[in-house]
């Protein structure tokens, strides 16, 4: 697998003929992977390999100047899952000004010209180029390589898309968000130490930090999976203020995660959300807050077995 870091300041070019997909690929969801599917059809096609063709940063950050937009994925996390469904090459395209500012002609013969491509594959609302004028349309019409459009991606509900998800996870209907993205949603981040007034309810739970870049889920408990070194444990999860025994005004994600015993603050470890049980609440008592919480964990060991 090859990583290949694309700008205007070093041209690159890329030896290797492939046939490549186009997008910014937030989440790499049901809509997405039906872009990498006809990839990898065409690269058998053509003998040639595999290749996603994505942005750093997020096209809204250089055009409209935002400084805090928010994403169903990182970059590694698009990565592996790219990796994973068989795309052997990472096109990532520095999109500074410059390069937005370029025609659709000089896009293809300057960016794209550099990829080797037999063929792309992009989406059927696709555009590129300054002020976003060009589309399937003009990229065929260059005649360079062949371009496979695929229509939109739906099921019962309508268009499966990056907001759509994004909207169910901030609603907390992560499972009908696992169920488009073809997987859990999943936060990555590092286990921290608390305050331990959870070991003293006999739930000791570990702080998650995740990036600012995430779309957070609706604050309450959910059960969760927690991958450790490329182990899957079962967890009891709140995201929220934790009213009743220790307020905070920031929102604090953590896990209780069941048998599990083991030291590893400082270590990387993935979230996965799988089923939204109910909102945060303010107990009256730390005995009412203990019951619900025996009640909770029995609800996730129903919903994980």
């Amino acid at each position: 697998m090859r990583i290949i870091r694309i700008n205007l300041e070093h041209p690159y070019q890329m030896k290797v003929p492939v046939a490549a997909c186009i997008g910014y690929f937030d989440g790499l969801h049901l809509g997405h992977q039906a872009l990498i599917k006809k990839t990898n059809e065409l690269a058998a096609q053509y003998h040639c390999e595999s290749a996603l063709i994505t942005f750093d940063p997020d096209p809204w950050v250089t055009i409209r100047h935002e400084t805090n937009v928010k994403h169903l994925s990182t970059m590694r996390q698009r990565i592996n899952k790219s990796v994973s469904l068989g795309i052997k090459n990472i096109f990532i395209l520095e999109f500074s000004e410059e390069m937005s500012q370029l025609s659709p002609h000089d896009f293809c013969t300057k960016v794209l010209g550099s990829c080797n491509l037999k063929a792309l594959v992009c989406g059927f609302d696709f555009h590129y180029g300054i002020r976003g004028e060009g589309n399937p349309e003009t990229l065929a019409a260059e005649h360079q390589f062949e371009v496979a459009v695929i229509p939109a991606v739906e099921d019962e509900k309508g268009k499966i898309s990056s907001t759509r998800i994004s909207n169910l996870i901030t609603e907390g209907h992560v499972s009908e968000a696992g169920r488009l993205l073809g997987s859990p949603y999943e936060l990555e981040g590092t286990l921290t130490s608390g305050n331990h007034i959870g070991t003293g309810l006999g739930f000791p739970t570990a702080n998650i930090s995740v990036s600012s870049e995430y779309i957070l889920p609706l604050p309450g408990v959910y059960a969760c999976y927690v991958l450790i070194h490329g182990v899957r444990y079962q967890a009891m999860v709140n995201f929220g203020h934790n009213p009743t025994l220790n307020y905070t005004k920031k929102l604090s994600l953590e896990a209780f995660i069941l048998n599990f015993h083991q030291d590893i603050y400082g270590d990387r470890v993935s979230l996965q959300f799988i089923q939204f049980l109910r909102p945060e609440m303010n107990f009256h008592n730390r005995d009412n807050l203990i019951m619900q919480l025996e009640q909770d964990m029995y609800t996730v060991r129903k919903i994980l077995k």
